[in-house]
């Protein structure tokens, strides 16, 4: 097991890490509220105005919401030109979480993740740039908790485009004339992990992803599994698969408003109340980004409930001008 240099302290200490980026204590940290893609047959003619080509449906989302978890990228590699489309069609302030690929958690369970962390990293995700938010990392159910194997994998993440550029360099040669290998600027990476398992339910867990800064992501699964609520990094990461059944029931007006306290009380720095937590020790208390994605999208539920929220919880996207209708196609076209 190659030796891991951290300089940040001991998490079986009786203190706890400070966030990797220090938030202003004047202000609270910024909530994005958005939905897990964006690609559904039932939102067309609804949530998309009928008519509404399929290539210019990112752009009007974008236009209602300030952010998006992409989760194409979980499926299959995608294209540095895809990415350069998607930067086009969205306006400014506009995020993306990602969300790593399947290859690297359900296949290889983590181990020897190496090559394929640098075909990913390869495959077009700086062509994101500034809308490059964080990228999440998804545990199948049957995977338990194993605190080597989850530590060796939590030192390989890359905290900054820098170091994701140099990981990428070393993708394997499938991946050459398909592949984006150059960055805009150095900026920070935050990394957010999901699990599934009961035996995550552990204190060592939630040390080691303090000791790593990695959000650990409050999943709402109707008690099929795990909801933590533990603060484990300089932002948190909300996943809210739907408050029954998976994917498909909506959120009530009451399910809303408990969210809504929850992402006020996080962004503030406080710690909301209720819930369950792996850890006794608590977090330094700190403003924090919130990023919120409704995942119950079979329905028409994600995008309503996601605007309900914004209202909620008092942020207003209204970016200037309308979608940018087209201009992802063309940014398509001139990257390939």
């Amino acid at each position: 097991m190659a030796a891991r240099p951290d300089p940040r302290p001991d998490p079986r200490s009786d203190r706890i890490a400070a966030p990797a980026t220090s938030a202003d204590p004047r202000r609270p940290g910024r909530i994005h509220v958005g939905v897990s893609g964006w690609r559904y047959e039932p939102w067309r003619g609804a949530f998309y105005p009928a008519g509404l080509r399929q290539d210019d449906e990112l752009a009007y989302a974008a236009h209602r919401l300030p952010t998006i978890e992409l989760n194409g990228s979980f499926y299959s590699l995608q294209t540095p030109a895809s990415y350069a489309a998607w930067y086009a069609a969205t306006p400014p302030d506009f995020m993306f979480s990602v969300k790593a690929s399947r290859y690297l958690t359900h296949v290889l369970r983590l181990r020897d993740a190496g090559q394929a962390m640098a075909n990913f990293l390869a495959s077009g995700v700086f062509e994101l740039r500034e809308k490059f938010g964080p990228l999440l990392w998804q545990l199948p159910p049957f995977f338990r908790f194993d605190a080597a194997l989850i530590e060796d994998f939590l030192a390989t993440l890359p905290q900054d485009t820098a170091a994701a550029l140099a990981i990428a360099r070393k993708r394997d040669a499938r991946m050459h004339g398909r592949s984006r290998l150059a960055i805009d600027a150095v900026r920070p990476l935050r990394h957010a992990l999901e699990v599934r398992h009961a035996s995550f339910i552990d204190a060592r867990f939630i040390e080691l992803l303090r000791r790593y800064h990695v959000a650990l992501v409050v999943a709402d699964t109707g008690g099929r599994w795990p909801e933590l609520l533990d603060v484990t990094a300089d932002f948190v990461y909300l996943r809210l698969h739907g408050a029954t059944e998976l994917y498909q029931s909506r959120y009530t007006d009451a399910q809303l408003a408990q969210w809504a306290g929850r992402v006020r009380a996080w962004a503030a720095g406080e710690k909301p109340t209720g819930g369950q937590r792996a850890s006794e020790l608590a977090p330094p208390a700190a403003p924090r980004d919130v990023f919120c994605y409704f995942d119950n999208t079979d329905k028409l539920h994600a995008p309503d409930n996601a605007r309900a929220l914004l209202q909620l919880v008092g942020v207003d996207w209204a970016p200037p001008g309308g979608p940018q209708i087209g201009v992802g196609r063309r940014r398509a076209r001139e990257a390939g």
